[in-house]
């Protein structure tokens, strides 16, 4: 449970990039002792969400440029083979779903609820990579969502990524429902494309604690 809760405030955010991860303040903060919060600390280190430094301690990894536009990279084409694959394969009920995340993904934008928008973002993805009905395609992708979740924080934290997304999105959905599975792979690299060129230009622009 103590890996687990640490893991989600770094990947949300909570815990922001650059934080010493101090165990008896977390200790305290949890209602646990220091072993459990030492171990977790260890074993997200060996995930790539803590840094330690000799003599300095346990850091929340910092996320640099390179590393958004590398998970970029390989979720560009493992989710643009996806929705190729959706395109032919996707259930009537999936479909369905898929316009109804749509739906409550343009209302979340509309109210500005950063945490909604997250929400049906990934929800969203979701849905197309479940419908592509290729096993071993979904495992790789699942292994990068954890990735995935931690950026998109940041980036509609600093982004503001929320005012093409619709049209985006909307692109996507279209092209799966017509069946057309060359346009669908191209609005899903369009999608992911805009969002590496941003990263790119902006750089990563953590908040500073």
């Amino acid at each position: 449970m103590v890996y687990e809760e640490l893991k989600m405030q770094i990947l949300t955010g909570a815990i922001i990039p650059g934080t010493r991860m101090m165990e008896v303040e977390l200790a305290d903060e949890m209602g646990v002792s220091r072993t459990p919060i030492r171990e977790a600390i260890r074993k997200l280190e060996k995930e790539g969400l803590v840094t330690i430094e000799p003599r300095r301690g346990a850091y929340a990894s910092m996320i640099s440029t390179n590393d958004m536009v590398a998970i970029l990279e390989v979720r560009q084409d493992l989710e643009g083979l996806a929705a190729f694959l959706a395109a032919d394969r996707m259930k009537p009920s999936q479909l369905e779903e898929l316009k109804e995340i749509s739906e409550k993904y343009n209302d979340a934008v509309a109210r500005g609820s950063m945490e909604d928008m997250i929400r049906c973002d990934t929800k969203f993805h979701r849905i197309i990579v479940e419908s592509c009905h290729n096993k071993i395609l979904v495992q790789m992708i699942e292994q990068l969502q954890e990735l995935v979740l931690r950026f998109r924080y940041i980036y509609y934290d600093n982004f503001r990524r929320a005012e093409n997304m619709p049209e985006e999105h909307a692109a996507i959905l279209d092209a799966i429902e017509s069946g057309n599975a060359g346009n669908a792979r191209q609005a899903a690299d369009v999608h992911i494309d805009r969002l590496k060129e941003l990263v790119i230009k902006e750089g990563v622009q953590q908040r500073h604690i």
